[in-house]
């Protein structure tokens, strides 16, 4: 609800920045003339008054959102123990991924994707296979081996390991010359 809050006010702000400049460049140039009978009375300095003060007040408040550090920018995974609050960050847990499948032989430049359902993490791996394993045998242990070593070591059940094959490695091929 704050956001939604911020982003209007931005907004408000922003327009009537934009319209005070147009006003301004307008004034400045010449094109109004700068001897306006509306600005003589006390009702139109109270009101301008008014305004810079709400925009002075906006300014702070932006001011004030662009320094403070946003916690929801880091991801995370939070979980609540009797102990009290854990956060696991998802890169933490991508690396953890990627640990458990580098053990698994046969399986080259590994990468990983987190995401949080509501069942649980779902991880994608994408990994390079050296070609000499069955791939469904290569594919299936490394789905068990990072949904045992993800969900043992975090606590956080693992819904789904999704497995990308993207490539064989070429493995050097030397041609023996018989002279």
């Amino acid at each position: 609800m704050a956001k939604i809050l911020d982003r209007l006010l931005l907004f408000l702000y922003s327009l009537c920045i934009g319209i005070l400049s147009v006003i301004a460049i307008l004034l400045l140039s010449g094109a109004i003339p700068d001897s306006y009978e509306a600005l003589d009375r006390p009702e139109a300095y109270i009101a301008a008054i008014a305004v810079a003060v709400i925009l002075f007040l906006l300014s702070i408040r932006f001011f004030y959102i662009s320094l403070r550090r946003d916690r929801a920018s880091l991801p995370s995974v939070d979980q609540r123990t009797e102990y009290g609050d854990i956060q696991i960050s998802m890169e933490t847990i991508e690396n953890l991924s990627l640990k458990a499948a580098g053990k698994v032989k046969g399986i080259r430049d590994l990468k990983s994707r987190i995401r949080v359902s509501q069942a649980g993490l779902e991880i994608m791996i994408r990994a390079v296979v050296d070609g000499e394993h069955s791939l469904p045998m290569l594919t299936t242990e490394v789905q068990r081996q990072v949904h045992e070593f993800v969900q043992e070591t975090t606590g956080i059940p693992v819904a789904d390991v999704s497995v990308y094959i993207a490539n064989l490695t070429q493995s050097p091929s030397f041609k023996s010359r018989v002279e």
